[in-house]
């Protein structure tokens, strides 16, 4: 047993096969993080092919997004309930059959079901992945390692959906974008069956909150498909202010709700607390600034610079490879020596310093001297925040929170992909609309006036891109602010050691009791 799990009462020894099952619930995690861009490649052909309208595409992502984003916190809810592994693997398998269908679509509204489903199942599985490597690594240089690694997928897996989708549609066809998941999912499945032990003790029995159900999933729905609309239909758009309102309304009463409830779906105490809180805000808005971004880049590189899907894919690398070597390396040795807000705050100042460079952004802009260099430091700022961000995720929680808790931290991110696609897009188009409108008259033939459009849409870019730089400088002000826990590596535990201040109070592990 290590001597973090001996310092806490009722801890039990680590479980022996707790590194083989990281393998699973990574390749479960990965699957569900790439599934997000890995669609958005091959969208343009599965239009093609199943008819789909240009008005109807965006459900293709908004289908996934909604039931995803409102579904996390019951989904969380549910394995507490029913025990991780159960989860688990039931979200494995139902998201590989939603996968099949998707694959198999013959309509539009085929594919739009399809999507649905596998939002309603990646609802249950996401948080169920993460709460098993909360209660599984006890060990505080173990947990910092697992967390590393399980950071540097959450934060790296949306490029690698770009490179797969890119090869997937190129050389196949989109509908292994799809059938792709199905070898993941059962791999992943049969893994955690026959591997992961869950720690015993730390279900929570208690009776659902249907109330809180239904007021979260609506509130969360109405938000996400609030700014899904504000993309295509205007800020100023009757059912999009609608659906602000009708979301905080129904926001506003799940809070009052769960403060009066006896069994609340989100407890309270998860969120109040002040680094759980930290995180969860901090993280969000990262994702706002970074979803945006993935989707400028996509289209400076296909559509300015034309590179095809691969290539295009390929360009996403390095940021990759930062958000792996931070995590793993910089994150894993650093997060045992010093306060967790110290490693946070700096990484989103060091993504904010790559988003800076990619402001810079013109027509003619060199891939290798300006986007690869913005590219790499926002690989090293965001997996270096990320990975102590995700073990904090269920910082100081009781075992039987651990599921809600880590349901929170995916919907920060849901919830911010969403926010962050419409903001930063409304933002790029009407810079580009403003910059045409000025330009255009100056156009004295065709293929000037293809050069002001495309001058324009790089104009639009990066005048988005300079409120996402501005939104990751914030991030780290609240992480540097809200965030005090202590380092996880000190060899005591949290309270024991009288006077001593915050900086040195130490993570406690979320163990099963």
């Amino acid at each position: 047993m290590s001597e973090t799990a001996r310092n806490i009462p009722g801890a039990s020894a680590p479980d022996s096969s707790r590194w083989r099952a990281l393998v699973f619930i990574a390749l479960a995690q990965l699957m569900v993080v790439l599934d997000a861009t890995i669609v958005n490649i091959a969208l343009p052909s599965a239009q093609q092919d199943l008819g789909i309208s240009d008005g109807n595409r965006q459900w293709v992502v908004t289908a996934y997004a909604l039931a995803f984003g409102g579904l996390l916190l019951f989904g969380g809810r549910v394995a507490d309930l029913w025990g991780r592994k159960r989860a688990f693997v039931i979200g494995l398998a139902g998201f590989a059959l939603a996968s099949a269908l998707g694959g198999a679509a013959q309509s539009g509204a085929m594919m739009f079901g399809s999507r649905a489903l596998q939002g309603v199942f990646g609802a249950l599985l996401a948080p169920a992945a993460l709460s098993l490597l909360a209660v599984m690594f006890t060990d505080a240089k173990e947990r910092a390692k697992a967390f590393g690694i399980y950071g540097a997928i959450a934060g790296g897996g949306g490029a690698v959906g770009l490179i797969l989708g890119g090869f997937l549609t190129e050389y196949l066809d989109w509908r292994w974008t799809f059938y792709v998941n199905i070898p993941f999912a059962v791999v992943a499945a049969a893994g955690a069956y026959f591997v992961i032990r869950e720690p015993e003790g730390g279900r929570n029995r208690s009776s659902l909150d249907i109330p809180g159900v239904i007021l979260s999933t609506l509130g969360l729905v109405s938000l996400v498909y609030g700014f899904t609309r504000a993309e295509s239909d205007g800020w100023g758009d009757t059912l999009t202010v609608g659906l602000f309102a009708a979301s905080a309304v129904l926001l506003v009463a799940f809070v009052v709700t769960e403060s009066k409830v006896k069994t609340p779906l989100l407890p309270l105490r998860v969120i109040t607390d002040r680094n759980r809180g930290g995180v969860y805000l901090s993280l969000g808005l990262a994702i706002i600034a970074m979803f945006g971004t993935f989707l400028f880049l996509t289209y400076y590189l296909q559509v300015v610079k034309g590179f095809s899907p691969v290539k295009t894919g390929f360009a996403f690398l390095p940021m990759i490879a930062g958000m792996i070597t931070s995590s793993t390396q910089i994150g894993t040795r650093l997060m045992t020596r010093v306060p967790a807000r110290l490693l946070m705050g700096p990484g989103f100042l060091v993504a904010a310093t790559g988003m800076f460079l990619l402001a810079q952004l013109e027509l003619g802009s060199s891939y290798a001297a300006l986007v690869l260099p913005a590219m790499l430091l926002l690989g090293l700022g965001m997996g270096t925040a990320f990975m102590p961000a995700m073990a904090l995720a269920t910082y100081g929680v009781q075992p039987r929170d651990a599921g809600v808790a880590s349901a929170m931290v995916n919907t920060s991110q849901q919830v911010g992909g969403a926010i962050g696609t419409a903001l930063l897009n409304t933002i790029a188009a009407s810079a580009t609309t403003s910059y045409i409108k000025d330009h255009i008259a100056t156009a004295t033939s065709k293929s000037q006036a293809q050069l002001v459009q495309l001058q324009g849409q790089v104009h639009g870019y990066a005048n988005a891109i300079w409120f996402a730089v501005g939104i990751l400088v914030l991030a780290a002000v609240i992480a540097l602010t809200f965030v005090n826990a202590g380092r996880p590596g000190a060899a005591s535990v949290s309270g024991q050691g009288a006077g001593k201040g915050a900086e040195d109070e130490v993570q406690v592990p979320v163990v099963a009791h």
